[in-house]
């Protein structure tokens, strides 16, 4: 079983103009600042920064309308200039805006800048990718999960209570819906229906809830990711307890991304939506009761000689007796990923794990 801390480390840092209450709420914010962006392509040539004082500058294109960039396109001008962006923003403006049309008309080759542009009495630049960065908006995420899980305050799937507990009231202090002009991340979980797990710790009958994350950025500050996972109870500062995490769909924003999020993403989550309790219930049992043979045989093929040493003696310590099932296995897994430093690579391990339990013969 794993901790889970995206979401308290959202809750922990997001400002009070970031957090919403609701589903609907962030839908209104997306649709609306949609609607006052535009997305273009442009030659790196037809850039320039210029100086607005001592402090600020603005990016000019071919219109020569000036757009201040955001923190986030900031850095990105810079990396796509080959400048280090920490260093341009200690720079006098004047200096950095040197800087960056060296690196626009001389010092790189050109080419083609994709650009996110908002204007709604402040020019602002949100964003500059690669011209064929396949953006997927905020409002079409957000849209998808209405649509299966509706305002995420009333249905079966909403903002989590604390330690179990349903809410009374979802309000800035303890919601899971977060959103800035960098990206966006939702947390919204099952606690109503739980699934019923005998002899799941101690040979005692536990539950376990469902819940998913929903991340995604406009201006590419990181891929389209939904993971869906089972827990025991979320706390108050938002840490998932007890997780078992099943699988995770990544969607990088290339070219394709679009098409992919409605091929793949929306109807995984449609999926998500319409499985019952029961259904995972039998998934879970099922794993319970698929036994297995030759412990480490199966553990050294599946993880290797070495992790599958370190699966069972973590399994062990976590339960207080050897694997015996499918079931036991994944929890093994999950203990064992507590030990990996590496984020990315834990996640990784954790959600190959839980893809055990497509092994699962139901009977």
């Amino acid at each position: 079983m794993s901790t889970l801390t995206q979401a308290s480390k959202q809750w922990a840092t997001r400002p009070a103009e970031e957090r919403f209450t609701s589903l609907d709420a962030m839908a209104a914010h997306f649709h609306a600042q949609r609607a006052i962006s535009r997305a273009a392509v442009v030659s790196s040539r037809q850039l320039r920064a210029v100086p607005t004082g001592a402090d600020g500058l603005v990016i000019e294109g071919p219109s020569g309308h000036g757009f201040a960039p955001t923190n986030w396109a900031m850095g990105q001008a810079a990396q796509l200039v080959g400048a280090p962006a920490a260093y341009l923003r200690t720079l006098p403006a004047p200096v950095a805006a040197d800087c960056l049309n060296y690196g626009f008309h001389v010092e790189r080759d050109a080419s083609d800048v994709g650009v996110l542009l908002t204007k709604n009495g402040e020019s602002v630049m949100r964003a500059m990718t690669g011209p064929r960065y396949g953006r997927i908006w905020n409002g079409d995420v957000v849209d998808a999960l209405r649509d299966r899980f509706g305002d995420g305050v009333s249905g079966d799937f909403r903002v989590p209570g604390i330690f179990g507990r349903q809410l009374d009231q979802v309000s800035g202090d303890n919601t899971t819906l977060f959103a800035g002009d960098r990206d966006m991340f939702i947390f919204l979980a099952d606690e109503n229906n739980r699934i019923e797990l005998p002899g799941r710790r101690d040979g005692q009958t536990g539950t376990l809830a469902r819940g998913f994350f929903v991340s995604n950025s406009e201006v590419g500050a990181g891929t389209l990711r939904v993971k869906t996972f089972l827990f025991d109870y979320v706390c108050a500062n938002r840490i998932v307890w007890g997780a078992h995490e099943l699988e995770e769909i990544a969607i990088r924003h290339t070219a394709s991304a679009p098409d992919r999020f409605v091929e793949e993403v929306a109807p995984a989550l449609l999926a998500y939506s319409q499985a019952s309790a029961g259904s995972v219930e039998r998934v879970l049992k099922g794993a319970q009761r698929s036994k297995v043979d030759k412990v480490e045989d199966f553990l050294a093929k599946r993880f290797g000689p070495k992790v599958g040493q370190r699966v069972a003696a973590a399994h062990l310590a976590e339960e207080g007796r050897p694997i015996e099932s499918l079931w036991d296995v994944v929890t093994g897994a999950t203990a064992y990923a507590k030990s990996i430093p590496w984020t990315a690579e834990r996640v990784d391990f954790e959600t190959g794990a839980g893809e055990l339990l497509d092994l699962v013969e139901l009977v």
